[in-house]
C-alpha cells in the first residue's frame, strides 16, 4: 500500500506535478455501483455479511475500512474520467481493480472501478460517449472486467497478459493476448504496437480506460515476464501517445506491481505519469 503515497510524493518532489494537480474524491453514489455490481453482493459488503469463503477469495482481511476504500477508489475513477473529458487525461493512483466481477470479488479487488466509471460515462455522457475501449496491460488478465462487459457492445475489452499466470481460469475478453512466460521488451512491444493502433482504428472509441500495471517487470514476484523499466515506460508511451494523437480522452488506473523493492514499483508508476505530463502538457 506504500506506493499509493510514495508515487504522488515522488512526482511532487520532482516538480512534475504540484499538490493542486491531485484531488481527493467525494462520496460515490451507490446507483453507479449497482449499475455494474449485483445488489445482493454490494449489500453483503456494506453490511459486513460476506461469507468467509467469499472474503478469502478477495485476499484482504475483510473490514468496513476496506469497503470504504473500494468505494472511494470507484468515485476517484469516476471523477478522474470526468477530468479526462475536460483535460484529455487523468489517473487514479489506486485504480485498476479489474478482478472484481459483477457478483463477487477476487485477486485483491472487491469492486471494479473502471467498469463502474465506464457505465457511468455511457449513461451520463451518452451524447458524446458511445463506445469505450478498455486497454488492460496488467500482467494478469482482467477477468472481472471481461465478465462484466461480456454482453455490452458499447464497451470493447482488450487484455494483454501472461498466459500462464493468475487467473488460471480466464474469462473471454473481446480480445485476449496471452504472452508466454519470460516475454521481454522486444516481443512485448512488437505485439502491442501491432495490435493497438489497428484496434483503435477499427473500434473508434470515444474514451479509453487504461490499466497500466507494472507487474510486467522482470523483477516482479507475481509477473513471470521479463520486461525492463525502460520497456514498461515505452509501453506506456505508446498507449498515451496514441490517445493524444487520436484525441481520445484517457483515464489511467495503476493496476498491480509486486517487485521486492518499493523503489522499483514507485519508479515504474511514476514513469507513467511523467509521460502524461510530457505528452499532454
Amino acid at each position: 500500500m506504500d506506493k499509493y503515497d510514495l508515487v504522488p510524493q515522488q512526482l511532487i518532489y520532482e516538480g512534475i506535478f504540484s499538490e493542486e494537480n491531485f484531488f481527493k474524491p467525494g462520496k460515490v453514489n451507490l446507483d453507479a455501483v449497482l449499475a455494474v455490481h449485483n445488489k445482493e453482493y454490494v449489500n453483503h459488503l456494506l453490511n459486513q455479511t460476506l461469507d468467509k469463503r467469499a472474503a478469502r477469495k478477495i485476499g484482504y482481511p475483510f473490514s468496513p475500512l476496506l469497503v470504504e476504500r473500494e468505494l472511494t477508489i470507484i468515485q476517484g475513477t469516476i471523477e478522474s474520467a470526468e477530468f479526462a473529458l475536460k483535460y484529455g487525461v487523468s489517473g487514479n493512483m489506486g485504480g485498476g481493480t479489474h478482478h472484481a466481477y459483477s457478483g463477487h470479488g477476487e485477486g485483491f479487488c472487491m469492486l471494479n472501478d473502471q467498469a463502474v466509471a465506464a457505465k457511468f460515462l455511457l449513461h451520463n455522457y451518452n451524447d458524446s460517449i458511445r463506445k469505450i475501449l478498455i486497454v488492460d496491460l496488467d500482467v494478469h488478465q482482467g477477468n472481472g472486467t471481461a465478465e462484466i462487459f461480456q454482453n455490452e457492445k458499447a464497451v470493447f475489452t482488450f487484455s494483454m497478459h501472461g498466459q500462464k499466470n493468475y487467473p488460471f481460469k480466464k474469462e473471454e475478453s473481446d480480445l485476449d493476448i496471452g504472452l508466454p512466460t519470460e516475454t521481454g521488451d522486444i516481443e512485448y512491444l512488437q505485439k502491442l504496437k501491432s495490435i493497438l493502433p489497428e484496434l483503435i482504428e477499427s473500434q473508434k472509441p470515444d474514451f479509453i480506460f487504461y490499466v497500466a500495471g507494472v507487474d510486467i517487470l522482470e523483477t516482479d514476484k507475481l509477473g513471470h515476464l521479463n520486461c525492463t523499466l525502460e520497456g514498461c515506460k515505452e509501453r506506456d508511451r505508446h498507449v498515451i501517445e496514441l490517445c493524444k494523437t487520436y484525441g481520445i480522452p484517457l483515464q489511467i488506473g495503476t493496476g498491480g506491481g509486486y517487485s521486492p523493492q518499493i523503489k522499483t514499483i514507485v519508479e515504474a508508476h511514476a514513469n507513467t505519469f511523467r509521460l502524461v505530463e510530457d505528452i499532454f502538457f
